[in-house]
């Protein structure tokens, strides 16, 4: 029995050993496909892995554009400053935290928002460089960088910070930068933005983004377990990426604005709290001025902006956020009635030389529209010199709204310019069908209303500038040209833009002739509604002045009468281009409730063509004395 037993035993052990075996070849079998998965079909993922173990990787931001004007004026560029970087894979919370508030000198509020802000990095960042602190003191920079060995998570670099030369002078043009928010990071991705990035948000920073952003570089080191340099590593540790990439910088583009026109805008806007002004080149198209008051410091909105400074400018009843040249619209007054009389002439609906009493007012059934005073007969040159209402009232009853819109969409009203920036409003030429559906029927009154840009007529300033500057040209619409080129940084032009021409208008020479020669009497006719605006033996200028009605409202509870007072007062418009004998330049100028617009914007108007054109080379060979029509584009 014993035997019996010890050979089954026996007959046991073998099958188990073979069993074992088999398990060993397997589990070796095994082991050795890992090995050479990761020796040979893994190894340059693995090798990349142990890279990054013993590398660091040091961002180099990349230097933005520079903004020049169109005499090479800087308007924005960059200066250093200094931003505090911090890997978090490589904080001691237990020792780092403490040294770096005490280095930085950080309150307890401080240091607590830090700390806050370290723990909220997901794993995935926390071996990635993070913006904690930007804009730091100088004492600050020199604790760090003194301390630098000690703290090898905190790496502070050197950043371009965007600065504005001329502060909210054009800043709505202009535009400003600010961080990307996590909206912006999963829209722009791609792109390579990263928390931290600023962004253009408004103006020309937003628009010309692409051109003026630059790429970032980086620049990798070798540390230590610790994070610490190890300086008696090799330079290259192998792999396809290189160690280094050099920051590309933003492309400089050179604009078409003149800032020293812009300064005498604002020189000539003292004493009226809130307005704008346009002035563009009536032969090219060429933005020389885009000027909204109030505006608001670009320095303080890109990046240095605090919440109590925000709640003020939204609160400014004079809206400094809003852009008056391009985002808001009005109705034009006056201003408009250079449309109603081109509509009339080319059509041949009136006689320009047929006179039209005008007693002070016009009678239309039971309603009484008044006229600023009895002008007594007027023909139509007269009643644009003089801004007759009742003969325009006349006159657009024969002219009649299709084609009075169809004459003002043709010069650009009702339509964005395409500018290129901001929200640009459009405007609106009201039609039939419009009042029809808002008003139940159409009425004559609002073609009379919109014969002198009331009712709901609605310009930009820009729309309007444009109009004029086609009028003094001969009838081009040009597309309102704002870049003139983009540079490299070292100078050489890589792209140059020329005046885009929109559309040439179908008006008779003569009768756009007959129109400048109203509006050259407007300024330099005694009879003229911006006579007593006029610089005697300065440039001779022409245009069109206007008092734009606004809707009324009741001062609101514990507000001062005064204000309430002064919102209710119309607006003050002169639109008109210079030197009238060869019009090089076209100008609006607006006045938020200034009033009459002979007395109040025609004077301002004439201050800014007078300096700005006094200064241009050639500018007395070119004066003239009275209105000839440019011979620049039309028909």
């Amino acid at each position: 029995m014993t035997l019996l037993s010890q050979r089954r035993e026996v007959g046991e052990f073998k099958k188990r050993y073979k069993w074992m075996a088999l398990v060993v070849l397997l589990i070796f079998g095994v082991l050795g496909v890992r090995a050479v998965l990761l020796q040979i079909v893994d190894h340059e993922h693995y090798a990349a892995i142990a890279r990054e173990n013993i590398t660091k990787t040091i961002v180099l931001p990349a230097t933005r554009g520079i903004i020049r004007d169109t005499t090479g004026r800087l308007i924005a560029s960059n200066e250093p400053v200094y931003n505090v970087y911090v890997t978090p894979q490589l904080i001691r919370p237990e020792t780092d935290l403490d040294r770096i508030s005490e280095l930085m000198a950080l309150d307890e509020e401080q240091r607590s928002s830090f700390e806050e802000r370290l723990q909220k990095v997901p794993p995935s960042r926390r071996t990635h460089q993070i913006e904690m602190f930007s804009g730091i003191a100088r004492e600050q920079l020199a604790a760090l960088e003194t301390h630098a060995r000690e703290l090898p998570g905190v790496d502070v670099v050197a950043v371009p910070m965007r600065t504005y030369a001329y502060g909210s002078l054009g800043a709505h043009a202009v535009g400003y930068l600010n961080e990307v928010s996590a909206e912006d990071l999963e829209r722009l991705a791609e792109q390579g933005y990263v928390a931290g990035d600023r962004v253009g948000r408004t103006g020309l920073e937003s628009a010309w983004e692409s051109y003026l952003r630059g790429r970032r570089g980086y620049r990798r080191v070798l540390v230590d377990a610790r994070g610490s340099l190890a300086e008696d590593l090799e330079t290259e540790v192998g792999g396809d990426q290189p160690m280094r990439r050099d920051p590309v910088p933003g492309r400089d583009i050179s604009l078409t604005l003149d800032m020293e026109l812009m300064r005498t805008i604002e020189r000539a806007f003292r004493g009226h709290p809130s307005g704008a002004a346009v002035v563009v080149d009536v032969r090219t198209g060429r933005v020389r001025a885009l000027y909204s008051k109030p505006a608001y410091d670009l320095n303080e909105l890109s990046g240095r902006l605090t919440d109590s400074r925000y709640a003020e400018l939204e609160d400014n009843p004079f809206r400094p956020l809003i852009d008056k040249t391009l985002y808001e619209s009005y109705f034009p007054g006056s201003t408009f009635k250079p449309m109603a009389a081109i509509a009339a002439l080319q059509d041949s609906v009136v006689d320009p030389s047929a006179r039209v009493n005008c007693p002070g007012f016009l009678q239309i059934g039971r309603d009484r529209k008044r006229c600023s005073t009895a002008h007594g007969d007027v023909d139509m040159r007269r009643a644009i010199v003089q801004s007759c209402n009742v003969y325009f009232w006349t006159t657009a009853m024969a002219v009649g709204l299709e084609r009075l819109n169809r004459f003002g969409h043709d010069f650009g009203f009702g339509q964005r310019t395409g500018i290129g920036i901001n929200s640009e409003a459009s405007g609106f030429l009201p039609s039939r069908a419009w009042y029809t559906e808002h008003f139940g029927r159409f009425r004559v009154g609002y073609t009379l209303d919109a014969a002198i840009g009331q009712g709901n007529t609605r310009t930009t300033l820009l729309q309007l500038a444009m109009a004029y500057a086609a009028i003094a040209n001969g009838g081009t619409i040009f597309v309102p040209q704002l870049v003139e080129r983009v540079s490299s940084p070292d100078g050489e032009v890589i792209e140059e833009f020329g005046p885009r021409v929109r559309r040439r208008v179908s008006v008779d020479r003569q009768h756009l002739a007959y129109v400048v020669d109203g509006l050259y009497g407007v300024v330099n006719d005694p009879s003229g509604t911006a006579y007593d605006a006029r610089i005697a033996g300065g440039v001779p200028v022409a245009g069109k002045t206007g008092t734009a009605q606004v809707a009324r409202r009741a001062p609101r509870p514990g507000e001062d009468p005064n204000r309430a007072w002064y919102f209710n007062r119309d607006h003050a418009w002169f639109a008109g281009f210079a030197p009238a004998g060869a019009p090089q330049v076209a100008i609006v100028v607006l006045v938020e409730h200034g009033g009459g617009g002979g007395r109040y914007a025609a004077p301002v108007a004439m201050q800014i063509l007078q300096e700005y054109l006094s200064a241009q080379e050639g500018t007395s060979a070119t004066t003239g004395t009275g209105p000839v029509l440019a011979r620049t584009g039309g028909q």
